[in-house]
């Protein structure tokens, strides 16, 4: 498609003008936030779609470790395997990502790596608790909104602000999606109780971390979010509809790219302080009343 704009007026594209007439012509029409079968079954299912992966890739039958880890940026991945040596799950059938098992306290952990992004966070997460998975914890880097202090630090996300998709697949629309409250006051309590340092509070779910313009910024700043990332409301809205306890937190890493010096994690790119918060909430979970009966 050829776009033709104006070099000295600055005027809009004319693909652009175009959509803004179609986008009147039907207005109150948008398929996410329109959809009314938030509790309808689903016709497919993370488990047909894994029986076919074990069937084609020939993977045995068998279970994901209890407590599970989402690590968009993969340090966590790295992290584990050479400190930790974590080896390759012999039961995840994902076609998409591959698990890395590692024993620590005397339980398996696993973690699945490079899964960035609402969408891929939750069709990832929809196959672990299909597959064995108890607790899934997601620990994503994270741009800073509100000023906090120079990062690296995490932040214990209380609610996310829903703007990305795939939210509104499973919940019906709203501004924000909670935590489930009973996972996040065990994961309050054992950072408390081990004199673990984490912020708590709200973050922004975007889809488009390369349009976060000032304008938007300050208006997640005025509204008092912490940080911004691109999972947390995805993966709070899965697992409010689907009853699975989720924990998401954030590693705020930058100030958007605008400091010098950004992007710095800490040791092992940040892995080592998150593990930490990881096996904290691991062990509060292991002798939590809310871990299934094994």
């Amino acid at each position: 498609m050829l776009i033709r704009t104006s070099e000295t007026s600055g005027e809009a594209p004319d693909v652009v003008r175009a959509a803004d007439r179609a986008a009147d012509e039907i207005v109150g029409f948008a398929p996410l936030i329109e959809r009314a079968d938030h509790f309808e079954p689903s016709v497919f299912l993370p488990q047909n779609m894994l029986n076919a992966a074990r069937r084609q890739k020939g993977i045995a039958a068998g279970t994901v470790p209890a407590v599970c880890v989402l690590d968009p940026d993969g340090d966590l991945v790295d992290h584990v395997r050479t400190r930790h040596d974590a080896r390759l799950s012999a039961h995840w059938a994902c076609y998409h990502t591959r698990m890395w098992e590692w024993n620590e306290g005397g339980r398996r952990h696993g973690v699945v790596g490079c899964a960035v992004g609402g969408s891929f966070a939750v069709l990832v997460a929809e196959q672990l608790f299909a597959s064995g998975c108890e607790l899934l914890i997601s620990v994503a880097s994270a741009g800073q909104i509100a000023e906090a202090g120079p990062p690296p630090y995490h932040i214990l996300i209380e609610r996310s602000l829903r703007d990305e998709g795939t939210s509104y697949h499973y919940l019906p629309p709203a501004a924000y999606v909670d935590a489930d409250a009973r996972v996040l006051a065990l994961a309050a309590e054992t950072f408390a109780v081990n004199g673990l340092s984490v912020l708590r509070g709200a973050t922004w779910t975007t889809d488009a971390p390369f349009r976060e313009t000032r304008e938007t910024v300050a208006r997640r700043k005025a509204d008092g979010v912490l940080a911004v990332e691109m999972e947390a409301a995805a993966l709070y809205a899965f697992a409010a509809a689907r009853e699975f306890p989720v924990l998401c937190l954030a590693h705020v890493t930058n100030q958007l790219g605008c400091a010098e010096g950004d992007f710095e994690k800490g040791v092992d790119n940040g892995a080592d302080s998150s593990l930490k918060l990881i096996s904290a909430v691991s062990s509060a979970w292991a002798g939590s009343a809310m871990r299934r009966s094994e």
